[in-house]
């Protein structure tokens, strides 16, 4: 018999050095999540002590702003320090021009005085489009022929935004992909002396399929059409670039990627691009995929969470929109 040798490959270089033990790993790690990295989008709904499960999103509720309220001292002591409220309107209140958009009585801003009134150091981020509002179910004010008008919407869109930062919103927030709309925003601002009020721009919003459960869960997905005008290709990277750019020289002071798990790559490049922070959108379909898998004993839901978080983290957001906010929270802390 061969007597046994002792293999070695004589490596200079072995990177598992810097693996063997959760210490040194920990050390050497080169990106931390934490809950100051989450912003967490909330679903409020007309009345009181109501809640409403979304189908589609597992564990995510409508609530009525009255419940939204109680829940917000647990939230700050999880060290959640931003809230992003969308609205779900009864269809009596949408019209073809998105009025109640304006209304500075409206779900919103009602809720957003209440949560600045009695929870100041809760970030509020505030949508600015009509969707919600709009009983054709589209981001801008449709035309008798099916166009998404840009510069009639932009003008409603300015006003919107006035009005949530006279509610108190510290960011507002355009998801519209209009074009222009970035520096209409800011000037109309401005001029009403709400210059600390900051834009959050959803810069590189693409025309994904992943956003469907958001649109049951707000009821308001499109009546005809899609929103492949407005918003852009999936195939696209160099438009995004663009979107940014230009957002950043009118005036926005954080720039977003919506969705962010499938677009990786943009949020690397526009974080390497720019000097202006970027955020991401873990968006409706991430997180109903991830509980979905998991519901099913797919894969660990925790685990799967908090490496789905830090992925986007890694690839260059600043912070991250998630509906796993709350829960991520309570992982990292325990």
């Amino acid at each position: 018999m061969m007597p046994e040798t002792k293999h070695s490959l004589n490596l200079p270089v072995r990177l598992r050095r810097g693996r063997r033990r959760e210490g040194i790993r920990s050390l050497l790690r080169e990106t931390e999540l934490s809950v100051n990295d989450f912003v967490y989008p909330v679903f409020v709904t007309e009345g009181s002590g109501k809640e409403e499960p979304v189908p589609s999103m597992p564990g995510i509720s409508r609530k009525t702003a009255d419940l939204w309220l109680k829940e917000i001292p647990e939230l700050l002591r999880l060290g959640l320090k931003a809230i992003a409220p969308f609205p779900v309107v009864p269809e009596e209140k949408k019209n073809k021009k998105a009025t109640e958009a304006l209304n500075p009585e409206g779900l919103i801003p009602q809720f957003v005085r209440e949560v600045k009134k009695r929870f100041p150091e809760m970030l509020v981020m505030t949508d600015i489009a009509l969707d919600p509002f709009n009983s054709d179910g589209h981001d801008g004010i449709v035309s008798d022929t099916g166009e998404i008008l840009n510069d009639e919407t932009v003008d409603i869109l300015c006003r919107m935004a006035l009005c949530h930062a006279e509610a108190g919103a510290d960011f507002v927030c355009p998801s519209d992909m209009m074009d222009g709309r970035i520096g209409q925003i800011r000037r109309a601002l401005d001029e009403a002396a709400y210059t600390g009020t900051g834009i959050i721009a959803y810069s590189a919003k693409y025309a994904s399929a992943f956003y469907g459960p958001f649109r049951d869960a707000l009821q308001s997905a499109p009546k005809a059409g899609d929103k492949k005008t407005y918003q852009i290709d999936p195939a696209s990277r160099r438009e995004a670039l663009r979107e940014v750019e230009l957002d950043i020289r009118e005036g926005a002071d954080i720039v977003m990627v919506k969705p962010a798990g499938a677009y990786l790559d943009i949020i690397r490049e526009v974080s390497d691009a720019f000097d202006v922070p970027v955020c991401a959108y873990q968006v409706s379909g991430e997180y109903a995929m991830i509980a979905a898998a998991a519901g099913n004993g797919w894969l660990a839901r925790g685990p799967a969470i908090l490496e789905s978080l830090l992925c986007i983290k890694r690839a260059g957001a600043r912070f991250i929109w998630t509906y796993f906010a709350k829960e991520a929270a309570l992982l990292l802390k325990n």
